[in-house]
């Protein structure tokens, strides 16, 4: 983990501590949403058919997506690198069925608990070196596998994707405290698709999900997949 990803680990652990102090309540879902807003984009559908496949959410937060998942019969792994987050998790879906909740550096994870048919991320993926994260998802699906998975495109403040693959610093919303500063891959979909192609995946879609009304907040939504293996013969 680079120095820029520790630091981040550590906005995301004092967001936790943050929100355990204050008791902060968060609404289920019922569906898997990738843009900010609920109604926004398709849902889990375009994860394909999960019975009886490994699945990872990858950076799970607290667990609302993967617990979803799990209500509705889809055995699920979640894994998440910071402690109080996933203390977090713990606290609300620990006993639920069909979940495992991971606390984990998600890249060492993925190194040491592959293969997975699905690997997904809502918002996630953003916060470590694609570098970094997408040769071992690349590793750890199983050929023909999935990797579908949601990153900031433009700001509140109209700030667009970057066009050189590096973190930039970007606001990190508080509720009931002062915003904090965290960085970010925030790349344009023709640099996600370039890194992933070098990775060895496919990009199938890239699209961008833009707010329903006039706020410039948007994301990219990537389904990519790991090639299946060559024939025999």
């Amino acid at each position: 983990m680079s120095d820029i990803e520790a630091q981040t680990l550590g906005v995301w652990t004092a967001y936790g501590e943050h929100h355990l102090a204050r008791g902060t309540e968060v609404p289920e879902v019922d569906r898997l949403s990738w843009g900010y807003w609920s109604a926004q984009g398709p849902g889990e559908e375009i994860l394909g058919d999960l019975a009886g496949r490994r699945i990872l959410d990858l950076g799970s937060g607290i667990g609302k997506y993967p617990a979803h998942l799990a209500r509705h019969g889809v055995a699920v792994e979640a894994v998440e690198a910071s402690p109080s987050q996933h203390e977090r998790a713990v606290a609300r879906y620990g006993e639920l069925p069909g979940l495992r909740l991971i606390h984990a550096d998600a890249v060492e994870h993925l190194e040491q608990a592959g293969p997975y048919d699905v690997v997904y991320s809502i918002h996630a993926v953003p916060y470590i070196d694609p570098h970094r994260l997408l040769p071992v998802v690349a590793k750890a699906l199983l050929p023909g596998g999935r990797f579908v998975f949601s990153a900031l495109h433009t700001t509140f403040g109209g700030d667009g994707p970057s066009t050189t693959v590096a973190a930039r610093r970007e606001v990190l919303p508080l509720a009931g405290g002062e915003p904090m500063s965290v960085a970010m891959w925030v790349l344009t979909p023709v640099l996600w698709e370039e890194l992933l192609t070098q990775y060895g995946l496919i990009a199938d879609h890239i699209d961008v999900l833009t707010a329903p009304d006039d706020t410039p907040l948007s994301c990219t939504l990537v389904q990519a997949r790991r090639p299946p293996a060559p024939a025999d013969g």
